[in-house]
């Protein structure tokens, strides 16, 4: 073993090996037996192919994606799928739709039609949206009049699905239709769907936790209560967390404190004992389950569970690296946290040093990390960093009550806890305080230059198509038009406070190196908020560096890019550290 600086370490964990052997796996289901999937490939220009049984069904020159509230999800029901390109529905090579302007996710096959989320961005303002039927082509309108539509779903000729207005977002407050008659709101419902003996379920998070109900002789009756979450903030369409057994027993994904697991509820709840600490994309049919799982040792996967044997089965994983396991960090769960610290069996570092420390800042905000394999984040602790990855107070996971502390907080709760997690640390010895780091993309971007500005903790940060000016969002797409009101406060009666928490308004505050990374198509975080930054922190002598992507936008899709900002994040620390 080799002693060196901890920072300074070499690792097999390349950037080549991260992207050119790894896909990103999402959207899956069952279609009688067979088992779909999306897989967005890197090394294919980020291009995202329909896999079904472990086969290629997307044609080439077509991409599965949904542009649908700018995050997409919902891009696909086999055999039809939303075209990145020109967002219409396809079936194999051929367009079922044929309107440029228009945009679909959350595709429901009933019949000899389609029922689908619509998006028109025709009248060039915010756009309308709405649910739509498609026959032969024809897209005729079904209900419209609310700001947003979801998870629309058919069983017996009755359909439920999900709407919310502004200035609400899905994990705010939603309603709940069946037949064109509301049947519940006034909480964050997710994920309605009918059980096999035509009982329609959904979670709602009225207890504060995301739990399980459902609607019988016109009441809402809980199913399975807990202190936990079997739900997920709607970021996406096509999200799923619990699905049905042909027999009616529910296969559900639990988050108890940070971590998932997989259980079976008949009325009484049992957990599988598997090695995964991330579930995600639970489906069932028959007797079988799949889902994606992970775990800080193993990659994400697409596995396939017999619910009654509990035997699985590996259909895709994510990544056929075969990487030594010790070179993997193990997570170490902290409150509202996981901590990894340095790992490499080559190197160890100085006599009497203490490692730098990444502090992770997650997007969202109404989000939260979770602790599978991840190697990215490898790259960094097999090369001598420590990292830890904070679920800051507005975090999804631990109860609404928790998420709540983010409203009208923005950039104050995340920023100290952020703060409270590296103090804590260097603390109890595990980081170096004069190499603090602080990193993270969108409103983790956000997080990360609010922190490097206001407070004095970090040495540097990174920046990837984070907000600058929380004025953003007058620029910004619909679905978080009004996301500030209940983050910040009401615009424009609070544009003081916009002024007094923007990064952009107080560059004069901020005299840490910081590198900034922005894709030049992103209709969410526009490039102006990193160039407006950047021009800022040069005029006045800050190290700064800017890399701008055209072709990329909200979240890095492309081998090249996601190897080079890597990189040049690397060798920026390695340099202003």
């Amino acid at each position: 073993m080799t002693r060196a600086p901890f920072g300074t370490w070499t690792s097999p964990i390349t950037t080549d090996l991260i992207t050119g052997e790894t896909v990103n796996l999402k959207e899956l289901a069952f279609t009688g037996n067979h088992v779909s999937w999306l897989e967005q490939r890197p090394s294919d220009a980020g291009r995202t192919v329909l896999v079904r049984d472990g086969h290629d069904l997307t044609p080439a020159g077509l991409s599965v994606r949904s542009r649908v509230h700018e995050y997409g999800g919902g891009s696909y029901t086999f055999p039809y799928f939303a075209n990145d390109k020109d967002q219409q529905i396809y079936r194999d090579a051929v367009p079922v739709t044929n309107t440029p302007g228009l945009r679909f996710a959350d595709i429901v096959v009933d019949g000899d039609r389609l029922i689908a989320v619509c998006e028109d961005h025709r009248a060039g303002k915010e756009p309308t949206n709405s649910l739509v039927t498609i026959t032969a082509g024809k897209i005729e309108p079904l209900f419209s009049g609310n700001d947003f539509y979801s998870s629309p779903c058919i069983h017996a000729g009755h359909l439920a699905y999900l709407t919310w207005n502004h200035p609400n977002l899905p994990w705010d407050e939603t309603e709940l239709w069946l037949d064109g008659q509301k049947i519940a709101g006034g909480a964050s419902i997710f994920q309605p769907q009918f059980a096999p003996d035509g009982t329609l379920h959904f979670v709602s998070d009225q207890n504060n936790w995301w739990n399980i109900y459902r609607y019988r002789d016109s009441q809402i009756e809980p199913v399975l209560e807990m202190e936990a979450e079997l739900g997920v903030p709607q970021c996406v369409f096509g999200l799923s967390t619990y699905a049905f057994l042909a027999d009616g027993r529910i296969a559900c994904a639990v988050n108890q404190r940070g971590t998932w697991r997989l259980a079976l509820f008949d009325g009484t709840l049992r957990f599988f004992e598997l090695p995964y600490t991330d579930i995600a994309q639970v489906r069932a049919a028959g007797q079988h389950v799949v889902f994606l799982g992970a775990s800080p040792e193993h990659p994400p996967a697409v596995i396939r569970l017999d619910a009654n044997t509990g035997h699985t089965e590996i259909l895709r994983r994510s990544t056929s690296v075969a990487l030594d396991p010790r070179y993997i960090a193990p997570a170490i769960p902290l409150e509202h946290a996981f901590y990894y610290p340095p790992t490499n069996p080559d190197f160890t570092g100085l006599p009497g040093e203490l490692p730098p420390l990444i502090v992770s800042a997650h997007g969202g905000p109404t989000s939260a990390t979770r602790s599978g394999f991840d190697l990215t984040r490898q790259f960094w602790t097999s090369r001598g960093f420590a990292v830890v990855d904070v679920n800051y107070g507005g975090s999804t996971g631990y109860g609404r009550a928790y998420r709540e502390r983010l409203n009208g907080q923005w950039g104050i709760v995340d920023v100290d806890d952020c703060c409270a997690v590296a103090r804590q640390l260097v603390e109890q010895k595990l980081a170096d305080p004069n190499r603090l780091v602080i990193r993270g993309g969108s409103a983790g971007g956000f997080t990360t230059l609010a922190a490097l500005t206001f407070r004095q903790v970090f040495k540097t940060g990174a920046s990837y198509y984070g907000i600058s000016d929380l004025e953003w969002s007058n620029d910004t797409h619909k679905f978080e038009s009004r996301y500030n009101y209940r983050l910040i406060a009401p615009w424009p009666a609070a544009k003081q406070i916009y002024h007094d928490r923007s990064p952009l308004r107080h560059a004069d505050k901020l005299n840490s190196p910081v590198i900034f990374f922005q894709g030049l198509d992103d209709k969410i975080v526009l490039p102006n908020q990193s160039q407006l930054m950047v021009e800022a922190l040069k005029k006045k002598g800050v190290p700064v560096e800017y890399y701008e992507f055209p072709g990329e936008g909200h979240g890095f899709r492309q081998a090249a890019t996601i190897q080079q900002t890597l990189e040049a994040e690397l060798a920026f620390y390695r340099k202003v550290l």
